[in-house]
């Protein structure tokens, strides 16, 4: 697995580059948030956790992680930091971290915090649907942009979940009909349309790139905005 570090403490990068590498992974190491920034948004799908510090150069690693998640990032993060204080601790948590250890660490414990936030990832995966900064909870029925919750009717929840597992393909009015009401295309139905203008005024939020776009023609597609 491929584990980006954020850390500017030369003895601890070299310490958790030759440790994670004992374990079988590729390890990064960058040690300003500037430059972390940077990498998390050109190849953050190809990076499988973070173990980010706070205290950086060039800006707080709490923003790094606080812009990574406004993306739609869902790398996982530990903070591996010196910050011990509990209202730390409650910020980076907040923020969006999967785990917060402090320093100094035994590194047993921190490889078996990244299996633990590895299994919760695989569980998550399974019951989650992602594109871009929306997100999907298969089991509550509950959306998400940009970390803001959206309420949605069943419904709505019904149709959303079909765009989210048709993600750029143009869906038509005939085969939402079949797949979200169950019955064949009624011409003059507008019942489609209805939907979609609903859930689309809840997703498309004022302010950030529309998701659900109308294919004049042809229906409907959702996409991730760049």
């Amino acid at each position: 697995m491929r584990i980006l570090v954020v850390e500017d403490d030369p003895g601890i990068a070299s310490f958790l580059r030759k440790g994670l590498g004992a374990e079988g992974h590729a390890t990064d190491i960058v040690d300003t948030a500037l430059v972390a920034d940077a990498v998390l948004r050109a190849e953050g799908s190809s990076i499988g956790l973070v173990l980010l510090d706070l205290g950086l150069a060039e800006g707080d690693g709490l923003d790094v992680l606080r812009r990574h998640r406004q993306r739609g990032g869902t790398t996982p993060v530990i903070i591996l930091t010196a910050r011990a204080e509990v209202t730390d601790k409650v910020l980076g948590l907040d923020a969006g971290a999967n785990d917060y250890m402090t320093k100094p660490f035994s590194f047993e414990e921190l490889l078996a915090r990244i299996r633990a936030v590895l299994r919760s990832e695989v569980q998550t995966e399974a019951t989650v649907l992602t594109v871009g900064d929306l997100r999907l909870d298969l089991l509550s029925k509950v959306a998400w942009r940009a970390n803001r919750r959206i309420d949605l009717s069943h419904r709505e929840w019904a149709l959303l979940e079909l765009f989210m597992r048709h993600p750029t393909q143009v869906l038509s009015r005939a085969q939402i009909l079949d797949q979200v009401w169950d019955y064949a295309f009624e011409p003059g139905s507008n019942v489609v349309d209805v939907y979609v203008g609903h859930l689309r005024r809840k997703v498309n939020e004022a302010g950030r790139a529309p998701l659900i776009l109308t294919v004049r023609g042809a229906g409907y597609r959702l996409t991730a905005p760049d």
